[in-house]
């Protein structure tokens, strides 16, 4: 199975703040996941902030609209700079996705690599 890796940059005209505040709630996870996936949270009781360790787990329905369940675990988290979550169970042998910030000019400059088998 080959192995592929995507990068994806994005221009969000807010505050470093403001982004990560976003980004950094696992509730918001459905809102910045692309519709196509069928992505449902099923965690229960989830925190504000994501934090190193934590496990989510979801329903999604990525092929034909087969619902799976996933799991990840969020592996890294550096405050208003990146964090990483890696798939634990679900419909990719390997899933490492980097959710990186930078502050730009009137801005900021969201980076998605996602490495996936």
């Amino acid at each position: 199975m080959a192995f592929y890796q995507l990068h994806k940059q994005q221009f969000i005209p807010a505050t470093i703040d403001e982004v990560w505040d976003f980004i950094s709630s696992p509730n918001n996870l459905k809102k910045i996941t692309p519709s196509y996936m069928g992505f449902d949270i099923t965690s229960k009781n989830l925190p504000e902030k994501m934090y190193p360790g934590m496990i989510i787990s979801y329903k999604v329905k990525p092929v034909l609209g087969i619902p799976m369940t996933w799991v990840t675990e969020i592996a890294q988290v550096v405050d208003k700079k990146f964090f990483v979550d890696e798939q634990r169970v679900g419909p990719y042998s390997l899933w490492h996705h980097q959710h990186i910030l930078a502050q730009v000019r009137g801005g900021v400059m969201m980076t998605d690599i996602v490495s996936y088998k």
